[in-house]
């Protein structure tokens, strides 16, 4: 298969806003499942249930995506293009 093609398959235009967290994928055993988050500095982090991301806690992560809870709130962040 040409790059090209292989490229434009694995990509999404603008499916990550630049100034905002941002999770990148859900990996590992699924008893033990970790993230990769994107902060809005642009800096990757590997996170896990009870990691702390910008002003938010890891409260969960699932194949679908991972829950953020910051100041009694929680938030499902999913995984682009799901």
């Amino acid at each position: 298969m040409p790059n090209s093609t292989v490229e434009s398959a694995a990509t999404q235009k603008d499916a990550l806003k630049k100034s905002s967290v941002a999770l990148l994928g859900v990996f590992g055993p699924k008893t033990e499942l970790r993230a990769l988050m994107r902060l809005s500095s642009g800096r990757v982090k590997e996170v896990k249930p009870g990691s702390r991301v910008a002003s938010s806690t890891v409260v969960a992560i699932d194949a679908e995506g991972i829950m953020l809870r910051q100041s009694g709130q929680t938030q499902r962040i999913a995984i682009p293009g799901r």
